[in-house]
């Protein structure tokens, strides 16, 4: 007790020094002393190869090409051939191999290009300072490499030249090193020749052994990812909503908590907010996908790989309803959880049919099948409306009175049955023997039901007295239920009762917005030229 009567105060030990043998037992492992640990850095290599094998075989291949590349400078034969320039291999290989095929072809052509220019040119203002004689020589090759650094820094900005902002880099360093490397040595030509042959050999070995072993296109990987984002998304709604039913209030996370995203148990929840972050990754995926031939699956040429990142955007258009009605299940102002049961078929099946039409619509695209959805579709549309309908049948449950108490004219007891909740109106309408013969020394009707509608409050709706939230104890020592606070208790209800209707019209709007993906999946089938699923 902390001196009032009716209110108590609880000491929560401190989770401080609980917490800290975990933390030492973490950071510690076997060091005794804390700090690094071999043994837990040994195990985080492990699962972070074990999650994807591909980040594995991508580094034994580049150490592979790179040893490939080296024996070229270990044997006598190609050394006495090539001569220090061999090191431009080594460098091609190290800075031209990629994680996918597609971009190992995208960078290459870079490389390539770039490389060939730069020796063009470095050729033809070489000979032309070697005309000029060998006082201007000097300021020659020096103007050249400032405009050759500007127009290559400018041109990389263009919007249209982006993809190739790498090929204007290696006109850039290629040019000074082989300008300035051929006037100390006196033959360019031979120089910048022999420098392209090694940049070439290299960009081979890396293309081969990127295509030969273990190739890791981008193609199937643009193709998985945007199945995963299907999977996301219907597990994720299908988790909000299944949690704002079970919700009745009783464990309800700190606010300070909610805005960090730490929701340990809605793993769900996480996968679809990577589904919004993965615009830059379909992109870049579908880019270098452009770049690789036929292959696997994907079996014919200029194969539609911008309509994957076209569905991947229009998923993300759905996700982001998702991330709405999580938000919604995460407010601090919550509809009553007797009041969200009342609507619980009709979300449910609603929920349902929409996670299985988006399941299904993965499954189209991860078996390249078209098959006819219209059945799927009328379901979606059907329960929809059967939640429209109950919405509309018990809209006065999410709404206020519509004739607001006048405080002036209407005396207590009126007041106070109109903040009675729907929930308590069974008791108002049912008439109980013992509560209209009222005998002497006990509380009239409105007083207990008031009573009975603040008991309720304390125990369901304690974070609903304010906003933003107060104890009870705070609401209590205002004078409780009072003329001033009725009017701002029905307000307040009528707020809460309106977090139940943005949550529907969240989850209907994610229904209308399904048929937009329905139509990019269709257009995406119909140019990859999908099979037809046999009825």
């Amino acid at each position: 007790m902390n001196g009032k009567k009716g209110s108590y105060e609880i000491n929560i030990p401190s989770t401080t020094k609980a917490k800290q043998p975990e933390s030492r037992k973490k950071s510690g492992g076997g060091g005794g002393g804390g700090g690094f640990s071999f043994k837990g850095w040994m195990w985080s290599v492990w699962e972070f190869g074990k999650e994807d094998s591909n980040r594995v075989k991508f580094s034994l291949k580049v150490g592979l090409a790179v040893l490939l590349v080296s024996l070229l400078i270990l044997f006598r034969a190609p050394y006495d051939v090539f001569g220090t320039n061999i090191i431009w291999s080594i460098l091609t290989v190290a800075i031209m191999f990629e994680y996918t095929v597609g971009a190992t072809f995208n960078r290459g052509f870079n490389r390539a290009l770039g490389s060939v220019l730069a020796g063009i040119f470095a050729i033809a203002i070489a000979q032309l300072a070697l005309s000029a004689g060998r006082v201007a020589e000097p300021f020659i090759i020096g103007v050249s490499i400032f405009l050759i650094g500007a127009i290559t820094s400018f041109m990389k900005l263009w919007p249209s030249l982006v993809q190739y902002e790498y090929g204007f880099r290696v006109i850039l360093f290629t040019y000074c090193l082989i300008i300035v490397s051929g006037y100390r040595m006196g033959n360019p030509f031979r120089t910048a020749m022999d420098r392209l042959y090694s940049i070439a050999l290299g960009g081979i070995v890396a293309v081969l052994v990127n295509v030969l072993v273990f190739p890791i296109w981008a193609g199937e990987q643009l193709h998985k990812e945007l199945v995963k984002s299907f999977e996301s998304v219907a597990d994720s709604l299908e988790e909000c909503v299944r949690k704002y039913l079970e919700d009745d209030g009783s464990d309800h996370p700190e606010f300070s908590k909610t805005v960090m995203d730490e929701f340990p148990d809605e793993p769900a929840y996480r996968t679809c907010r990577k589904t919004l972050n993965s615009s830059a990754k379909l992109e870049s995926l579908a880019n270098s996908a452009k770049w690789e031939p036929p292959h696997g699956k994907f079996r014919h040429f200029f194969y539609p790989w911008s309509e994957y990142v076209k569905v991947g955007a229009v998923l993300r258009y759905c996700a982001y309803e998702v991330m709405a009605l999580h938000g919604v299940l995460h407010s601090e102002i919550q509809a009553p959880y007797n009041l969200r049961l009342t609507f619980q078929s009709e979300i449910k099946e609603a929920t349902s049919q929409a996670a299985e039409l988006v399941r299904c619509l993965g499954k189209d695209v991860s078996s390249m099948k078209q098959s006819i959805k219209t059945s799927l579709l009328k379901k979606v549309h059907s329960s929809t409306e059967r939640l429209q309908y109950a919405i509309d049948l018990h809209s006065y449950l999410l709404t206020c009175h519509s004739d607001p108490p006048d405080t002036s004219s209407k005396p207590l007891s009126k007041l106070l049955s109109h903040a009675v909740s729907y929930d308590l109106s069974d008791q108002l309408n049912d008439p109980n023997p013992q509560t209209q013969d009222t005998p002497s020394g006990t509380l009239p009707l409105p007083l207990v039901t008031a009573e009975s509608y603040h008991e309720m409050m304390r125990k369901q709706m304690r974070r609903l007295h304010s906003w933003p939230s107060r104890e009870v104890d705070a609401f209590e020592e205002e004078g409780g239920l009072c003329m001033d606070t009725l009017p701002r208790m029905r307000a307040l209800e009528s707020t809460a009762a309106l977090s139940l209707a943005t949550f529907t019209s969240l989850l209907i709007e994610f229904v209308a917005r399904l048929d937009h993906l329905v139509e990019a999946v269709d257009q995406l089938a119909v140019m990859a030229k999908f099979n037809h699923e046999s009825l």
